[in-house]
């Protein structure tokens, strides 16, 4: 019987001397478009589907090479990107990619490791305990907290409903989940908390009938009273308050939640207790930030985007829990394939997390925290805030500009009400005088609604931004609007 000839050796892969030379061209192009994001427009003006009828309909079959790839950068996707890094950028929140960390994370995709458990990447696991170590530390929380990354807040508000859920059904996920016919469960949190609450209580289960959004007070925050009510209310029909969730920094106005008044509330029912401080989490680096979240210590969980103001690039979320034990029941699976030694001696993250591959995504944070350390991060949190308080200033003392509501952080949320305008003429104003700014390539803000009117917010605290970008914003809104 004749051997089988052997297989043709195939080149199919970047050789690392290739990658060395072509890396060398990627970190020249990043850093050239650093230098140079100023001068651009913040706001693309691409059209729906301008991107995809420039790009070729099929994959193609023989070898195109990266300069394809550069090609396609510069010609077609960004010229079509909003431009997040820009110093005038004063959308949504920041979502700031730090060099330092961009750096982290482009080792994490080079390393490639893949934490499915403790044992396939030892240092992956035990960098990232230290890295949310560090960072609770770094925000003035106890050592009771036990911390994982995650993706998004969106999933780590899922996984606090999952807590709650579990710990309040005796563990019904193992058994008859929430077909267990007990009395349905109930989950609170303020009308302006962030869209991916509800979400995390619809995918947890809770039904949209059993999440109550709570009202608000004057300062735009959870009225503790009305909450308190509400539980009370639900209780004496027979529900089962399951769930709190106290927002510390809301999108719209980065208002503050009372904690302490929340956990009263929730503690009256054994209710879970969640913070979101997805934002504002980043001030707590600033002690005289952490009043704006007294009480955090009794919550059960909490999540605080990196990823946002304080400079790691996108993804990094953490998320603190107290009862890691419950958090791991809820999500463990062991089957015979991922089982070592090792078990029952360390952290397996999987089990903390809805993913079971893990990304070595502690690198960017700590490449972030190690490069710059604490104080130089202050130093830029504290500008950024300066920043705001002094555009809040300028609107109030500037009329018919009218400040809408607190500045606690880096948010300022304006309106220009000319005399005579009102209701649905008023709204109109707002938005032309907003398209009008967006307009110029000049900066990008964000309309909000308060009271079911149109408001804009500035959110300050890209990494390049400036006073003096916020002196040539204030110049360009009023100019926009007369």
């Amino acid at each position: 019987m004749q051997p089988e000839p052997a297989a043709e050796a195939a080149d199919t892969s970047m050789s690392p001397e290739e990658f060395r030379r072509l890396g060398h061209r990627v970190v020249d192009w990043i850093a050239d478009y650093r230098a140079r994001v100023a001068a651009m427009p913040v706001q693309t003006q691409t059209r729906p589907g301008d991107v995809l009828s420039a790009l070729p309909a099929a994959a193609p079959e023989h070898p195109e090479g990266f300069d394809a790839v550069l090609r396609d950068l510069d010609t077609v996707l960004l010229p079509a990107l909003s431009h997040w890094q820009h110093p005038r950028f004063f959308a949504y929140f920041p979502s700031n990619g730090d060099l330092a960390s961009v750096l982290g994370d482009f080792l994490s995709t080079g390393l490639g490791a893949l934490g499915l458990s403790w044992q396939t990447a030892p240092a992956l696991t035990e960098l990232e305990q230290r890295a949310t170590e560090w960072l609770a530390q770094l925000c003035g929380l106890s050592p009771a907290w036990r911390g994982v990354l995650q993706d998004t807040a969106s999933t780590c508000s899922f996984l606090a409903m999952v807590c709650a859920r579990e710990r309040a059904s005796g563990h019904g996920a193992a058994h008859a989940g929430m077909q267990h016919g007990g009395a349905p469960l109930v989950v609170y949190t303020s009308c302006e908390a962030h869209s991916s609450i509800e979400k995390a209580a619809l995918l947890a289960g809770f039904g949209r009938e059993h999440v109550r959004k709570v009202a608000v007070d004057a300062a735009r925050a959870m009225d503790a009273a009305a909450l308190a009510a509400a539980m009370r209310a639900d209780a004496a029909a027979g529900l089962r308050p399951c769930a709190v969730v106290a927002t510390t920094g809301t999108t719209a106005t980065t208002a503050m939640d009372p904690i302490t008044a929340c956990a009263e509330a929730a503690d009256a029912h054994g209710a879970w207790l969640h913070v979101d401080a997805a934002m504002a989490g980043s001030a707590m680096l600033l002690p005289e930030c952490r009043p704006l979240w007294h009480g955090v210590e009794r919550a059960d969980s909490i999540v605080v985007n990196p990823h946002k103001w304080l400079g790691a690039a996108f993804d990094c979320s953490v998320f603190w829990v107290r009862d890691d034990e419950l958090l791991v029941r809820a999500l463990s699976t062991n089957p015979s394939y991922l089982r070592t030694e090792a078990d029952g001696r360390v952290r397996n993250y999987r089990d903390w997390s809805i993913a079971l591959g893990r990304r070595f995504r502690a690198l960017k944070l700590w490449s972030l925290l190690r490069t710059h350390g604490a104080e130089r991060l202050r130093t830029r949190l504290r500008r950024d805030l300066a920043n705001a308080r002094w555009l809040a200033a300028q609107v109030e003392a500037t009329p018919p500009w009218r400040l809408l509501a607190p500045t606690p952080l880096q948010t300022v949320v304006l309106r220009h009400e000319p005399p005579g305008l009102a209701g649905d003429e008023l709204d109109r104003h707002t938005l032309a005088w907003l398209a009008r700014v967006h307009a110029t390539g000049a900066a990008w803000l964000t309309p909000t609604q308060l009271d079911g009117r149109w408001a804009v917010r500035a959110s300050i605290g890209a990494l390049a931004t400036e006073r003096a970008d916020v002196a040539a914003l204030w110049r360009l809104l009023q100019d926009a609007a007369h």
